[in-house]
């Protein structure tokens, strides 16, 4: 079933990168600091990691909180930014400009729900395995550049895969994500509206990475995705690959550790401070 509406997504181990030409090395960056205030901005936080939500439900609420801040705006009264934290039931999105010729199979007939959404990019997959993280975040209060804020979610991607796995991920020129050797792990698409965003990231940990064979994911042909635990996996035998004994850890231990350093980064990132709260989608 396709769903179109009228409303932007898409160590260290020894690993050889694929292009090593076209790709730039990370090094640690200093946590961007805010401009527009002294102490740390709130953040309400709906954490929902271990849910698996429909991503209908979790698109239309990230709306509805954009209105609700827009408005909030207007009024003076916008005093937190806000993060949700979730897995998708299996899905594949199309952002505001996606391509058709990227899609293997009939969307008439699509094996999971399609939609194409108002985010920037090309076709991805979400699903079991994957945590997703949606910052509906005021530009205003952190840095008016959306290429700052791009190269920020990565950042928080970069510092999870190396403080929690040690390992080396990248970016690459031209490309948004990030990789470690010839590996997209995370994909990264945003709307932004009156300097509010929405969408974000996916962070492939334990994801059964067969549905992206349908794709051709983020309209990338030439490169792979990947996942952590297949990382580990694939270099359990490799010298100095990942902390030790990760490569023993089951799946839900796996994404245990992968939600808690990726809220710790994206703090630490932004510079925000989490309130914690309930979530209308679970209480509903």
């Amino acid at each position: 079933m396709v769903v179109f509406t009228n409303s932007m997504f898409c160590s260290i181990p020894p690993w050889k990168l694929r292009n090593p030409s076209k790709i730039k090395q990370h090094s640690i960056l200093k946590s961007p600091t805010l401009t527009s205030c002294q102490a740390k901005r709130c953040c309400d936080c709906y954490d929902m990691y271990k849910e698996l939500v429909p991503y209908a439900k979790a698109w239309s609420w990230q709306k509805t909180i954009v209105d609700e801040r827009k408005a909030q705006i207007e009024r003076n009264e916008d005093l937190a930014d806000t993060l949700i934290v979730l897995q998708h039931q299996p899905v594949y999105t199309l952002g505001t400009g996606s391509s058709e010729e990227n899609i293997h199979f009939d969307v008439k007939n699509a094996p999971f729900e399609l939609y194409r959404t108002e985010r920037g990019g090309e076709v991805t997959y979400h699903g079991p395995g994957q945590l997703v993280m949606y910052p509906i975040i005021n530009l205003r209060y952190h840095k008016m550049d959306l290429h700052w804020y791009l190269r920020s979610l990565e950042e928080v991607i970069i510092r999870v895969l190396s403080s929690s796995f040690s390992m080396e991920a990248s970016r690459i020129d031209g490309l948004t994500g990030v990789w470690v050797g010839g590996q997209k792990l995370a994909a990264i698409g945003i709307r932004v509206s009156q300097w509010v965003t929405y969408h974000g990231l996916a962070l492939n940990v334990t994801t059964d990475l067969a549905p992206f064979q349908q794709i051709v994911p983020c309209g990338i042909r030439d490169r792979q995705v990947g996942s952590i635990k297949g990382l580990l996996r694939e270099h359990s035998h490799s010298n100095g690959c990942g902390t030790e004994n990760h490569q023993d850890l089951d799946d839900v231990q796996l994404i245990d550790i992968t939600h808690k350093s990726l809220v710790k980064e994206f703090c630490e990132v932004f510079q925000v401070e989490l309130q914690c709260k309930p979530s209308p989608l679970l209480i509903s």
